[in-house]
């Protein structure tokens, strides 16, 4: 057994057919399934059920597979030590934002880590906060950015600051002259929000039971684009985070964005990571880099380090 066939493994794993797990792990369809049948032979277990319906995991598989996760996460752990001590700006770093901030965020902060630290490898992933959480966990993702509160038990959490929500309603809605309004007005109102598993759904949902408004049934984005085009069509209203509208955000003719005044609805973003993670030490210094936002983003505070 070695780790170049757990890898194949896992990709089969979370790709659940060969060919594209093949791709995934740059090797032939015939070279992956070959050493998978090797590895099944050395354990003497089926751990891959091939049908022509598709791939899927025995039951022993599975539990081989959440092993490999952890011994593949230990490996790279390994790697990243010894890259770590020859250089600790250099080698890489993994990152998961969740992705009603992750589009928004990082062309404000990419040119500065660029900038601060050169020979660093960042590779960027996009995935819903309970994703980000678990793969960051698994060691499969070095770094965690997400919004609190998040269940980070065993894990190191810095402040990276506070956003702001505006009010995005229609160009002829009755709140699109208002200037400034009090969070209460929203109460007389029906939100449109994101899909389950947006940790933006769970704050705006927040926000409306503390503040008595309703969500607009029947209608879910999948994104925050597309919840601003269901605003600009006129079918209803929504918050969204400060630094999605803000440059380069096009702006739309037919939103207007709407501030409140105190007490503004807000969230807080922090940075996690692994206190046993090798590149610990250099992390309160990636995290300052992410702190580092435009002064001139209006209701974005950032944290001091």
């Amino acid at each position: 057994m070695n780790l170049r066939d757990l890898r194949y493994l896992v990709a089969v794993a979370e790709h659940r057919h060969f060919g594209r797990a093949a791709e995934a792990s740059f090797v032939s369809q015939p070279t992956l399934s070959t050493q998978l049948k090797k590895l099944e032979k050395e354990l003497g277990v089926q751990l891959v059920e091939r049908s022509p319906r598709g791939v899927m995991l025995t039951e022993v598989g599975e539990a081989v597979v959440e092993r490999a996760r952890a011994i593949l996460g230990e490996a790279d752990e390994i790697r990243s030590l010894a890259r770590h001590a020859r250089d600790p700006e250099a080698g890489t770093v993994r990152m998961g934002l969740f992705p009603t901030l992750a589009p928004y965020l990082l062309p404000h902060v990419v040119p500065d880590v660029r900038a601060a630290f050169p020979a660093l490898e960042l590779l960027l992933v996009e995935e819903k906060t309970e994703i980000v959480l678990d793969r960051l966990r698994e060691g499969r993702l070095d770094v965690g950015v997400m919004a609190l509160p998040v269940a980070a038990d065993g894990l190191h959490v810095e402040p990276l600051f506070t956003e702001d929500f505006v009010l995005a309603v229609p160009v002829d809605h009755r709140l699109a002259t208002a200037g400034t309004v009090d969070i209460s007005v929203i109460s007389e109102e029906h939100l449109l929000l994101l899909e389950e598993g947006h940790c933006l759904r769970d704050q705006a949902l927040e926000v409306c039971r503390l503040h008595g408004a309703q969500e607009r049934s029947g209608f879910r984005a999948t994104s925050l684009e597309t919840l601003r085009q269901m605003v600009a069509a006129g079918v209803g209203i929504t918050l969204l985070p400060e630094l999605a509208v803000q440059p380069p955000v096009p702006v739309s003719p037919d939103v207007v964005l709407v501030r409140f005044s105190e007490p503004v609805p807000r969230r807080e973003v922090a940075m996690f990571w692994r206190r046993t993670n090798p590149y610990r030490d250099f992390f309160p210094r990636l995290a300052e880099a992410f702190r580092r936002l435009p002064p001139e983003i209006h209701g974005v505070r950032t944290h001091a380090a």
